[in-house]
């Protein structure tokens, strides 16, 4: 090969490294002047994130990374300002002022009150059945003439009658807007309370004065006192253990089985063998009203028609299969 041939060629050589070099250069220069940033961003729940981005403005660092302000969301700084010396960027929920309220459109028609409730809240509409008690009466009956020495006596005591009542109930945001009675019905009708005023007491066979219940059973105040002892002792834990208790002994004068025992409660009470009157004497101890309110309670609401099972029998738990009331196991159903 020539000189100059030879010559030619490691000219060519220098130009393209020269070329390469001048390239790399220019690289390096661009790259040190485009300034990348961390840059902080705090979302509206509270993450936070950190970018890297080349970008200034608000805006652009966003749309960079893919984040959509809502309609009640603001940022800091504001989209057209550009990045602030702390790299950081907030945004947040708007102050309620600053939150668009919904217009209702000027109309020449008059609108009414449900349809701009309706441009706010959704009103829910509910059927609902309530139990409402129905108080009993005092009736007076004057029965001592033109005597001087009178006394009150209570011959049958009141019991409160249950109705049944279904309104149509309007809620807006859980609260109620709006109720209205559709219907009623009477499930139990009160019984009146009867005082009497007399100078004369009516004695019964044990003594005292008799009340009479429900216009059906009459007993002295010693002898509901021996019920209430009997009652008590057979349970005395709660009011409606009472109640069972004094319920079987009402259900068993209905009985066909059990009316040949006695026709009132205190008469089946009594029977041989049957409950605790017969079996010990631990009710004396409750006599003279040793025994809870709620004990009394229960005897006089039974007494006026009140029962809270239908069966004959009960036993104490664990010595029967049945339904638990009080402790007391009951079984045999009417």
């Amino acid at each position: 090969m020539k000189n100059d041939d030879k010559a030619s060629i490691s000219l060519k050589k220098i130009i393209c490294i020269a070329i390469v070099f001048i390239f790399i250069m220019t690289v390096a220069v661009t790259a040190t002047n485009v300034k990348l940033n961390t840059v902080k961003i705090i979302l509206a729940s509270g993450y936070e994130m950190n970018v890297l981005t080349s970008k200034k403005q608000i805006s652009e660092i966003l749309d960079e990374n893919h984040i959509i302000l809502l309609e009640d969301e603001k940022v800091t700084p504001n989209l057209d300002q550009e990045l602030p010396d702390n790299n950081t960027i907030k945004i947040s929920k708007k102050a309620d002022e600053e939150v668009k309220m919904p217009k209702v459109a000027e109309t020449s028609q008059d609108v009414s009150v449900e349809e701009i409730l309706k441009t706010y809240d959704t009103i829910v509409e509910k059927i609902v059945v309530e139990k409402v008690k129905i108080p009993y009466e005092t009736v007076t009956k004057n029965v001592a003439g033109n005597s001087k020495t009178k006394q009150d006596k209570i011959v049958q005591y009141g019991v409160d009658g249950l109705k049944e009542i279904t309104y149509k109930i309007k809620y807006q945001n859980e609260k109620e807007i709006e109720k209205k009675e559709i219907s009623s019905k009477i499930i139990r009708k009160p019984v009146d309370k009867i005082v009497e005023v007399r100078t004369a007491q009516v004695t019964s066979r044990s003594g005292g004065t008799t009340v009479r219940y429900a216009g059906k059973w009459s007993y002295s105040e010693s002898e509901l006192d021996l019920l209430c002892a009997i009652t008590a002792q057979e349970c005395s834990s709660s009011y409606n253990g009472a109640l069972a208790v004094i319920t079987t002994a009402c259900n068993r004068t209905q009985s066909s089985r059990w009316k040949s025992r006695g026709s009132d409660p205190l008469t089946q009470y009594k029977a041989k063998g049957q409950f605790c009157y017969s079996i010990d004497n631990h009710w004396r101890r409750r006599l003279n009203g040793n025994y809870p309110s709620h004990v009394k309670q229960a005897v006089i609401d039974a007494l006026n028609g009140k029962r809270n099972h239908n069966y004959l029998s009960f036993r104490s738990a664990g010595y029967a299969n049945g339904v638990n009331i009080g402790g007391n196991v009951y079984f045999n159903a009417m």
